[in-house]
């Protein structure tokens, strides 16, 4: 299948060449209906501050594809009529080619089983912004209303001076474009908040970043870690994992132990 027609979607979204012929053969035929209410359902987000991706319980992974890759330009457009830099937008919109390379790791097969995640990107308010993602949504809780989530794609190291760099571009970035939605602060659900992990490697890049971070509270959650460091889906065959890295080893270790991962929930001022 020609890949060439649709050359400046693909590097927009950072599609690789392995799934650059798969991407399309889905692009070309005209939508069919499943893939026109997908797209539908991303409209009547778009430009709106939705805190939940969408789901389907019945969704085909190749028609969430389809519908990503043709409402993606929207997305753009939107950022581009904001005024957001479209290198920004663009750095924002790659990470569907990341998750379709991480689903190749994952299932050895085009796809992208991260398909609702990528859903939130699809309103509009979700960037990449130096080494890490920021989504821009509403929270009573704190006093503005509003607060950044704080997300961490896996493409790059998590030094002290990226990070810092990151959260300064966020601060800039969200007061010059989102002025009518204050944030002062930013959360983060992850298990590389876990405390045991920071208890482990104290001096890591990983507890560095936890450390930002005021926990509020832990809910248990056995397979992220695994996902996360291993990207395997399930608990089965831990046997069979790398224990290469320190990393590595302190995941298997806890559960070996009997212990479970946790996601650690917190917040910190910007």
């Amino acid at each position: 299948m020609e890949t060439s027609t649709h050359a400046e979607l693909f590097k927009l979204l950072d599609i690789s060449p392995e799934d650059a012929a798969e991407c399309a053969a889905l692009l070309a035929s005209p939508p069919d209906a499943d893939v026109v209410l997908a797209m539908d359902a991303m409209q009547g987000r778009l430009g709106s501050f939705p805190l939940r991706s969408i789901t389907a319980e019945d969704a085909s992974e190749a028609t969430w594809i389809e519908a990503l890759l043709r409402f993606a330009p929207l997305v753009h457009a939107h950022h581009v009529g904001l005024g957001i830099d479209v290198d920004i937008s663009a750095a924002s919109l790659a990470d569907v080619g990341l998750q379709m390379r991480i689903n190749r790791r994952v299932h050895g097969r085009f796809g992208l089983d991260t398909w609702s995640w990528l859903t939130l990107h699809m309103a509009g308010n979700l960037f990449r912004l130096g080494r890490l993602q920021f989504h821009l949504v509403p929270d009573d809780r704190h006093a503005s209303g509003w607060v950044l989530g704080v997300h961490i794609p896996e493409d790059g190291g998590l030094s002290p001076a990226m990070v810092d760099d990151s959260f300064a571009e966020a601060k800039a970035f969200f007061a010059h474009h989102f002025p009518g939605k204050p944030v002062t602060v930013a959360t983060c659900d992850s298990w590389m908040l876990d405390p045991y992990l920071a208890e482990r490697l104290p001096n890591s890049n990983i507890a560095a970043f936890a450390r930002r971070f005021t926990l509020d509270r832990c809910t248990d959650a056995a397979s992220d870690a695994v996902y996360f460091t291993f990207r395997q889906r399930g608990m089965q065959d831990l046997a069979k994992l790398p224990r290469n890295t320190s990393l590595q080893r302190v995941v298997l270790e806890r559960i070996d132990d009997g212990g479970t991962w946790q996601l650690g929930h917190g917040h910190l001022a910007l």
